[in-house]
């Protein structure tokens, strides 16, 4: 009995041993890894210094707040007519023509001083604006200040050999709700949708749900297809998916107002590939995704302000988070893979803004380089970000999927 006793205890010495090795073995090999900031590790953001340890490398600090890219401080420049009275208000979005033409809309110009209260105050000017490679404002669209509002959205359609700028106006009550289509330069108007009699407000909007096709509730996306056909999400108020000819003729809508599949509350996001329709809803804080034909497919719960959706050509899924001031990054199972970002202003500390800070991310676009912008609405300024030199490329947003023609 003593002899199979003292045999159990060198067992069990024996297997402590065996494990605190097998423990420091695994430990060493983890320090070595990617995720462990190793020699194939990520950006030491923030500050972070490298130093040698037994042949590798080893990332110290950091916080990642700008992801594999490095911000461009001070980029996003004045208006020509801005000055001590008047500056940026709120920046809503962004499309790039090229890397030196940048095109952006406004809901208007702030009173340049934002520590104190607007009380309402707004000048009608600067909605639609062009910046140069280096973010000077080298356009301003002043023709066309009249008609609109409240300009939510800016694109070009990556299929159209003109390259012509569609502009979403969410109109608010008393505006125009609307999708107007400009040449290239901005000196004509090419198309314009949306009824004049639209719903004054959220709650008549949502007591009908057999609006007409150019009857909008706060218009917020568009999304197009190589054919020429093209998505609106529409909208805030309204609850469905609108699909026009590239005449604007309706074709088909999908959608009502709701929680369960197929229903939305406050469609924020859109985008497509080559079998399905991805669309942010909002207020549910989820992704929804659809044939191209309004079948409902499945959703992706639990992101919780998706306001912009990006398919790359490595089908990756991109959606920017706006509460979070977030960057994204799912595969196309729905699976999160990355995610960076920070809040623009760090007050904490009396901290202004910081170079690549976050402030209600609402729109992204990519020049022909990789440099990405973003437009923070809340802060008033359009964010350029450049890869940095030896970024993982699964972790930069590649160029935007295009789908073969028809």
């Amino acid at each position: 009995m003593r002899r199979r006793q003292r045999q159990t205890l060198e067992d069990r010495r024996f297997f402590r041993g065996w494990l605190v090795a097998c423990l420091l073995v695994a430990a060493g090999a983890w320090a070595c890894s990617p995720a462990a900031g190793g020699p194939d590790g990520g950006s030491s953001q923030g500050g972070g210094d490298d130093h040698s340890r037994g042949g590798a490398t080893v990332v110290k600090g950091g916080d990642d707040r700008t992801g594999p890219y490095d911000p461009v401080p001070g980029w996003w420049k004045s208006a020509p007519n801005h000055d001590d009275e008047w500056g940026w208000g709120q920046v809503a979005g962004v499309a790039v023509d090229h890397a030196d033409r940048i095109i952006v809309v406004t809901r208007g110009d702030w009173p340049a001083d934002r520590s104190q209260p607007r009380q309402g105050r707004l000048r009608r000017t600067n909605f639609v604006v062009v910046a140069n490679g280096d973010g000077q404002i080298v356009e301003q669209w002043a023709q066309w200040d009249s008609i609109f509002t409240l300009p939510h959205q800016v694109y070009i359609n990556p299929y159209d050999s003109e390259r012509h700028v569609w502009v979403v106006d969410s109109g608010g009550g008393a505006g125009h709700m609307q999708v107007v289509k400009f040449t290239n330069d901005g000196s004509e108007i090419v198309m314009r949708l949306g009824e004049r009699d639209h719903p004054k407000t959220r709650a008549a909007a949502r007591q009908r749900f057999d609006w007409g096709p150019h009857t909008y509730g706060w218009p917020s996306k568009l999304a197009f297809l190589p054919d020429g056909t093209f998505l609106l999400a529409d909208g805030y108020w309204n609850s469905r998916i609108v699909k026009y000819t590239e005449d604007g003729e309706f074709i088909m809508e999908w959608g009502a107002l709701g929680d369960g599949p197929g229903e939305f509350d406050l469609l924020h996001g859109l985008a497509v590939d080559e079998d399905r329709v991805y669309v942010g809803d909002r207020q549910n804080e989820r992704l929804q995704l659809f044939t191209h034909d309004g079948e409902f497919i499945e959703e992706w719960p639990g992101i919780f302000d998706p306001v912009n959706i990006w398919i790359d050509e490595n089908r990756a899924v991109w959606v920017l988070d706006a509460s979070l001031n977030r960057v994204l990054k799912y595969d196309r199972e729905g699976r999160l893979q990355d995610y960076w970002g920070a809040f623009g202003s760090a007050g904490a500390i009396g901290r202004g803004t910081w170079p690549g800070g976050l402030s209600l991310p609402h729109q992204m676009d990519l020049d022909e380089d990789g440099n990405l912008y973003i437009a923070s609405y809340s802060g008033g300024w359009i964010n350029k970000f450049t890869p940095e030199p030896d970024a993982p490329p699964d972790r930069l947003i590649g160029p935007r999927l295009l789908l073969p023609g028809e």
